[in-house]
């Protein structure tokens, strides 16, 4: 999708489609005179399993200690091309008046504005399923991004001095400064940049930046598209605004569409006995999601469309899912506060999928020559379950002849050679022999974040292996099929996972980020590993149906 300016009826500013601005929470152990259950005590060793843990994940864990030595010459400047802001930019924050560069020193931008960091809550009940209330306050807000200052090598060698006293002519008192960059969009409230000491493990505050604001915090903003059947005729267009008033979607020739809108509130958050940090404090408001279906579409065919004022080239279909679904009572299978109570109100609202209702998660869709059933891991699995019963019905039902290619997707994998991430044994005991008996192609998931390719595997054993093309690619012969090959898919975000010990059915390996593309025809599925970084191809392999 290209974006681009126009007009619009329905907005009189210009916009920009942007990345999804998320705020998620972890958790560390903590020690409280409480009594807590044993799903809050040892949380560190309870998460590891389900989300990733570092010194900045958990940043807002710990205690928010009294800087010491003031220091009058401390600043913290932002410098912008616009002000306010734009909805995309870069803004260069210096940090200057240093007496003594530390490699502890960050910075963090702060939303919204007047989320006043040194005054957290004292209340220990609110911080039990967020970290260690031996002490408090705790740093209540989560940054919405951070970095350390030393990422300006001139920072600690001191190379740009500046002389805050003279003695005639004569330096007295000389301090340092650094410059970073940080990548801003526009997430309609305002924001901040705070200046840290004590890195992420003993953060205290030493200054902060004056509010920024947008410039129409109202923009309609950050779209995109999705299917809505295996027609390939229609497709949901999804974008989020500060407005709650109606908007337009112009698409093909002419057609014109108005938008639904939906939003969610605190109330809508999950909580228990203990307050949950969702819906209790360190609330950051979603704006109004807006959406509309465009119709009487024709595969493989180029359109344009634009909301409020942006015209984006359509070329192709971006399918992909995740389901974040964990908290008590949620209707989960594994049960954590590692949601911290948002109990996927946040990912169903801003990503809706052709599913039949929002509790059951679970949806098929065809795309070309390809059969996709993409089920939830988060919710009941086991046999006589309902939605093992629909896996069950919709691989069944699946007409090879027109659709000859079977992808199998979800979020948690069956195999995985990363520490910290167990798999569950019992997941993959009642749904493998389903992915063999409807002879599977390939078996996609994410949840670890790396990329991962296996053999044809089938209960931790190589049942196939596949063969060099003459283009020394990797390629799985389903002519004779045996099992599915598998692939870990999870490198798109976040920080990466390092591998320990590889399984014999383990292939390839590889921790940085990335994506996966495929084409699929009716004879095969090509499919490359990409380096979102270098843009480079890191691994390629092709299914068939018969080697040529």
């Amino acid at each position: 999708m290209k974006p681009s300016t126009s007009s619009s009826s329905s907005s009189s500013s210009s916009s920009s489609v942007l990345n999804y601005f998320l705020v998620l929470l972890a958790f560390i152990p903590f020690s409280s005179s409480y009594l807590l259950p044993p799903s809050i005590i040892g949380s560190t060793v309870e998460h590891q399993h389900h989300t990733a843990i570092s010194s900045f994940r958990v940043v807002n864990r710990r205690n928010l200690i009294q800087c010491p030595d003031p220091n009058p010459f401390l600043q913290i400047n932002v410098s912008s091309k616009n002000s306010p802001l734009s909805d995309d930019e870069y803004v260069n924050v210096t940090v200057s008046g240093v007496f003594h560069p530390s490699d502890g020193d960050w910075v963090a931008m702060i939303s919204p504005s007047d989320s006043n960091v040194k005054s957290c809550p004292l209340n220990k009940i609110k911080y039990v399923q967020t970290g260690d209330t031996s002490k408090l306050p705790l740093l209540c807000h989560y940054p919405v991004k951070a970095q350390y200052v030393s990422n300006d090598p001139n920072y600690l060698k001191c190379n740009k001095q500046e002389c805050k006293k003279y003695n005639n002519t004569v330096c007295e008192v000389a301090t340092c400064s650094g410059t970073i960059s940080f990548h801003v969009i526009n997430i309609r409230t305002d924001i901040e940049f705070v200046f840290f000491a004590g890195g992420f493990e003993t953060p205290c505050i030493l200054t902060r930046s004056a509010p920024m604001k947008f410039s129409n915090p109202n923009q309609p903003l950050h779209g995109h598209v999705s299917s809505t059947d295996s027609t390939a005729t229609s497709m949901r267009l999804t974008w989020v605004s500060g407005s709650k008033e109606p908007q337009e979607v112009q698409y093909g020739d002419g057609k014109t569409l108005t938008s639904t809108i939906t939003t969610f509130s605190q109330d809508d958050m999950c909580t228990s006995v203990l307050p949950s940090p969702a819906k209790d404090f360190g609330w950051h408001d979603p704006g109004f999601i807006h959406s509309a279906v465009m119709t009487g579409l024709r595969p493989s065919t180029a359109y344009s469309y634009r909301y409020g004022s942006i015209r984006i080239v359509f070329i192709g279909i971006n399918h992909c899912t995740n389901v974040f679904r964990d908290y008590i009572n949620s209707g989960s299978v594994y049960i954590t506060p590692d949601s911290g109570g948002e109990c996927g109100v946040a990912y169903e609202t801003y990503f809706p999928m052709p599913t039949s209702a929002k509790d059951k998660p679970w949806y098929s869709i065809e795309q070309g020559p390809v059969h996709f059933t993409v089920i939830s891991t988060e919710h009941d699995w086991t046999e006589n379950s309902e939605q093992y019963k629909w896996m069950d019905e919709d691989m069944s039902s699946v007409d090879r002849s027109k659709t000859p290619w079977l992808i199998f997707a979800g979020h948690r994998p069956m195999y995985s050679s990363t520490d910290g991430f167990s798999t569950d044994d019992k997941f993959t005991k009642a749904v493998e022999p389903l992915l063999v008996q409807y002879k599977v192609d390939m078996v996609l998931f994410g949840h670890v974040h790396n990329y991962e390719r296996t053999c044809s595997v089938y209960e931790s054993n190589c049942l196939a292996m596949p063969s060099k093309d003459r283009n020394g690619i990797d390629t799985y012969d389903h002519s004779n099929f045996s099992a599915p090959m598998q692939a870990v898919i999870g490198m798109a975000g976040f920080s990466l996972d390092n591998f320990s010990q590889p399984g014999s059915w383990s292939l390839e390996r590889i921790s940085e980020f990335g994506y996966l593309r495929g084409r699929a025809t009716m004879e095969d599925i090509n499919l490359e590993f990409v380096n979102s970084n270098t843009r480079q191809v890191q691994d390629s392999f092709r299914i068939t149906k018969g080697q040529k």
